[in-house]
């Protein structure tokens, strides 16, 4: 290494390499600068949101050592910076993760920040709060903490089929002192959560097609395959979902659920259906909203 050992000619050097490795990305980032910067700044001990001003600080020998040993592993291994560093973030909010689960990224956490913003928020006929929140394949629990915290007297059931999954969950649900709101069900959707009613159902579940497994980059192959892969369409996992939610909702109760890109593929299988597509950063289209006496 010629030249000032700085967090600039790290940065630099580090979105080279990972351009020259071909990495893909959609873990918590989506190009190769904003990967770099996670995980040098994190390798460094310095604040994710403190890039700039420390661009020009010098890095002595260790701590550069170990910053490129970090994405020596990036480039190697092609595990996404959150199993890495055991974190994934959702908004301000920071989840512990492992390869137990799938890296959370989901388009109704962005609804859940903003619960009060959006028709989603709600039961839609009452204009009033849950009470009770469902989470069906809650993978590392993040969405019904976020439930939790948007609503501070709903109590929250978090369901999954997997068993490590419910592990990492319960790490997370005991980091934000939630034990006594949350529980973590192992089930496999709405199977031992019979009889139980709730004002809202929410979830991000499996919806990969099966041309679209095939394809995966490696990044995306270090995830569970159980926490991805939904029939030939995608959408088997949502066929059960909304086959079963009624029984489950309250009268005015809302289900509420994460499909990917594969909205136009439900429409032809539920014609008529009136589905609500609320606004995120991806666009409408990839999470529905049905109230209890619009479901199929």
């Amino acid at each position: 290494m010629t030249g000032r050992r700085t967090l600039r000619a790290l940065l630099d050097e580090t979105i080279e390499r990972f351009d020259e490795a071909e990495l893909s990305y959609g873990h918590g980032t989506t190009n190769a600068l904003d990967e770099a910067a996670w995980l040098l700044l994190h390798s460094l001990g310095l604040p994710l949101t403190d890039l700039n001003p420390h661009l020009d600080d010098a890095i002595d020998a260790t701590r550069w050592k170990a910053a490129r040993a970090l994405v020596d592993r990036r480039i190697e291994t092609r595990k996404p910076a959150a199993y890495l560093l055991n974190e994934a973030w959702l908004g301000p909010h920071k989840f512990y993760v492992d390869e137990r689960v799938i890296v959370p990224r989901s388009f109704i956490a962005e609804l859940l920040l903003k619960p009060g913003q959006t028709r989603f928020s709600a039961p839609r006929k009452t204009g009033s709060v849950p009470a009770s929140v469902l989470d069906l394949c809650t993978g590392s629990g993040c969405l019904a903490i976020l439930a939790a915290l948007a609503w501070p007297q709903a109590k929250v059931d978090a369901v999954d089929l997997s068993g490590d999954a419910l592990e990492v969950a319960k790490i997370n649900v005991a980091n934000y002192k939630l034990e006594r709101r949350v529980e973590l069900v192992k089930s496999d959707l709405f199977g031992e959560v019979d009889g139980r009613r709730y004002d809202m159902i929410i979830s991000n579940p499996p919806y990969v097609k099966a041309a679209s497994m095939r394809t995966l980059p490696d990044e995306y192959r270090k995830e569970p395959t159980l926490a991805l892969a939904s029939g030939s369409d995608g959408l088997e996992h949502t066929r059960r979902i909304l086959a079963e939610a009624r029984d489950h909702l309250e009268p005015k109760g809302m289900l509420v659920v994460e499909i990917g890109h594969n909205r136009k593929a439900l429409e032809r299988a539920y014609p008529g259906v009136k589905f609500r597509w609320p606004a995120t950063s991806g666009g409408k289209g990839f999470v529905f909203a049905l109230d209890r006496e619009h479901l199929p």
